[in-house]
């Protein structure tokens, strides 16, 4: 149920910036198409650590994110369309509308929209303060 209620809240939220969102895109040839960042703010009791809120669009027939860490543990629910996660050494993960998966420090990860319709995520971040985001992992 407290489930259900957190992905619908966030569902609400992001619909009424969804549109504006969409019309924006960076350069990048790979990743999400699209990154908007709806808060940073320090963590309450713990000023070495920061709460971060995004949603990112993902674009059909666009190479996914490289596998990457990050500094801190990190949320990610689609609200629309479907991503595919994947974990280095464990089989993808396709995450439809309404699912939700727990990525904690260090482990090393991507996501790739893989179906033929745009995808968008929200993700929830609690990172070390004044660290990088993300961490690229070599490839083998």
């Amino acid at each position: 149920m407290r489930r259900s209620v957190m992905m619908m809240a966030i569902a609400v939220m992001v619909g009424s910036i969804a549109t504006a969102a969409s019309a924006q895109t960076p350069p990048s040839p790979s990743g999400p198409a699209y990154s908007k960042r709806f808060f940073t703010t320090a963590l309450e009791k713990d000023p070495s650590r920061v709460v971060q809120m995004q949603m990112q669009l993902h674009l059909p027939n666009r190479p996914g994110n490289g596998f990457h860490t990050h500094n801190g543990d990190q949320w990610e629910a689609v609200i629309e369309g479907e991503i595919t996660y994947m974990v280095k050494g464990q089989p993808p993960q396709v995450l439809k509308v309404g699912d939700s998966v727990y990525i904690p420090r260090g482990t090393i990860h991507r996501n790739e929209n893989k179906s033929n319709a745009p995808a968008r995520t929200v993700e929830l971040l609690i990172m070390d303060k004044d660290k990088p985001q993300n961490n690229p992992v070599p490839t083998d």
